[in-house]
């Protein structure tokens, strides 16, 4: 009877410890060792020891994703607290239609972020969408959103004749816009999470601080904001991850390859899916899957598509220049745009080396294979 009741709770939790073993700690103890192997969809082909990560690390494009990611979990998550914060204060207060509100911010949370990011898409359009005719209606210039890939400082101070190098430049425009789309699209959930945390607080502190003369701003800064601490801190830890998270905003909206303009877009996870999923497309992650899918036997066929797909990457790649070509006079000594066309001619030259090495593996396996 002893030894039952011993065991018991643990077949209760047997199940649900199952399901994190199974789906959560077996994958990620199988990624940290495939980590050090070179191992593709062809299967295990030996251990490479830290190769994989001085080639991440080494990678501009990785490093470019860091920088971006940064730039959106900062530029999100403060603002994503803030924002639902002051509306949870709002619709706590006497308003009328509080449940009509309730619903209308909520509607962005149950929504498609597929569908979202079409729509936005078409509201961020440079020629015909309602953000540019708003701003051209006030006598505005219209802007590129998410076309543009000049960094949001550079474009403020830039009329002042202050250029700011770098990563001082601060974030692309087409990257603050998705910030906004998905400060947008989390604020209903996170005002739900602090109203439910307001509800929770009892109403015996208001009064005692309503009696000890307390206004507005001091029974938020010594009661409300004490209190609401524990759902802050939640909101604050599901919004970075969220944050880290973030995909379907920039595949949609700036669609691949790159990653929006320049790559200003790319961020971690989007980098990810491009090194596992894209890899067909060009470079040497084209040559490891190659590799390993002509080992497994991969018709003539679809390596011919393989290469056809990089050299469509390529050939967009060359319109994009050829079309800064035209441009690029109309700017002058316009220091961001030479910056920029560089950047074209040196994606070029990369891919195309890439490319060629694949290109290479491949002619090596149908020899030898």
């Amino acid at each position: 009877m002893k030894i039952r009741s011993r065991i018991e709770p643990y077949l209760y939790l047997l199940p649900a410890l199952a399901v994190v073993l199974v789906f959560r700690t077996l994958p990620i103890l199988s990624s940290f060792t495939a980590s050090f192997t070179d191992y593709d969809i062809g299967g295990f082909h030996g251990f490479v020891g830290f190769d994989n990560y001085v080639r991440m690390l080494s990678d501009a494009r990785f490093w470019q994703s860091v920088t971006n990611t940064v730039y959106f979990v900062l530029g999100v998550v403060p603002l994503g607290i803030i924002f639902p914060l002051f509306l949870a204060m709002l619709l706590r207060g006497k308003l009328a239609g509080k449940s009509f509100y309730r619903t209308i911010y909520f509607l962005p949370v149950v929504t498609s972020a597929v569908a979202i990011s079409v729509v936005w898409t078409w509201l961020y359009n440079p020629e015909a969408g309602p953000m540019n005719r708003f701003i051209t209606a006030l006598g505005g210039e219209p802007l590129l959103w998410l076309r543009e890939p000049r960094g949001i400082f550079e474009m403020l101070l830039g009329p002042l004749g202050i250029h700011p190098p770098g990563i001082l430049a601060g974030p692309s425009l087409a990257l603050v816009s998705l910030m906004i789309v998905s400060i947008w699209k989390s604020t209903g959930y996170n005002t739900v999470l602090f109203l439910a945390g307001l509800e929770n607080i009892p109403q015996t502190f208001y009064e005692a601080a309503k009696l000890d003369g307390a206004g507005p701003w001091g029974t938020f800064r010594h009661v409300t904001w004490p209190l609401l601490s524990p759902t802050t801190y939640y909101v604050l830890i599901m919004s970075t991850i969220m944050s880290f998270q973030t995909f379907a905003l920039v595949y949609v909206m700036t669609a691949p390859p790159g990653g929006g303009p320049l790559g200003t877009t790319n961020v971690i996870v989007f980098q990810l899916f491009q090194k596992a999923f894209d890899s067909c497309q060009t470079g040497n992650e084209a040559a490891g899957l190659v590799t390993s899918l002509r080992k497994a036997g991969m018709p003539e066929a679809e390596l011919r598509t393989c290469f056809a797909r990089a050299g469509e990457a390529i050939g967009d790649v060359l319109e994009k220049i050829r079309w800064a070509e035209g441009i690029l006079p109309l700017f002058g000594d316009e220091t961001w745009a030479r910056e920029a066309y560089d950047a074209l001619k040196g994606r070029l030259a990369s891919e195309t080396d890439r490319t060629h090495l694949a290109a290479s593996r491949a002619v090596h396996l149908r020899e030898n294979y």
